[in-house]
């Protein structure tokens, strides 16, 4: 199997962002599970929670998430599978399909903020988040509620960063230190 480094967590953790210095350290493909589903759809994704309900927007992400785990593109010249760093959306180890999917296929690292980091991070943006939107109640309430909501999905994945402090480069590092450190941790152990 390829390895594949592929992060998860709540919204404005650093997902996307960390994935592709991830990808340019590693010289790996990066695969962004959102702008995949945004090309596909032709609208982004608020406006196809809007247009199209919460249900569809989740169906096009087990979908992909079920190609990518399917996924068997070789290297040209060694013939071995080609790596890649793969960014999901916050929502998506909630479904069990997905993360069992995920975790045939790679190392999951969730990454995590402080509620009031992501608030922060969030700003005015927030009214354009379609979870955030949901239930009319303040931010910094509705984050502290999906975040507990979606807590056993995340506690999931194989690893956890903490990116509340981090700078982009500092999240990357961290993610790729201990991404080599569990894989030689599992080799070891499996050997």
């Amino acid at each position: 199997m390829a390895p594949k480094l592929i992060l998860t967590g709540f919204m404005a953790t650093g997902k996307s962002v960390a994935a592709q210095a991830c990808a340019a350290m590693l010289g790996w493909r990066l695969i962004d599970c959102d702008a995949m589903i945004v090309a596909r759809a032709g609208m982004p994704i608020a406006e196809i929670f809007r247009e199209r309900g919460e249900a569809s927007f989740r169906k096009l992400e087990r979908e992909l998430i079920a190609e990518l785990a399917g996924e068997r593109l070789r290297c040209p010249q060694s013939g071995r599978p080609l790596p890649a760093v793969i960014a999901t959306g916050g929502g998506a180890l909630v479904d069990p399909r997905n993360f069992n999917a995920l975790s045939r296929i790679g190392v999951i690292v969730c990454l995590t903020a402080r509620p009031e980091v992501i608030a922060r991070r969030i700003g005015p943006a927030a009214a354009s988040r379609p979870m955030l939107a949901q239930g009319g109640k303040p931010l910094d309430q509705r984050i502290a509620e999906l975040i507990e909501a979606r807590r056993e999905s995340y506690a999931r994945a194989h690893l956890a960063i903490d990116t509340s402090d981090l700078t982009i480069a500092q999240t990357a590092i961290a993610i790729i230190e201990a991404f080599g450190r569990y894989g030689r941790e599992s080799w070891a152990t499996s050997a």
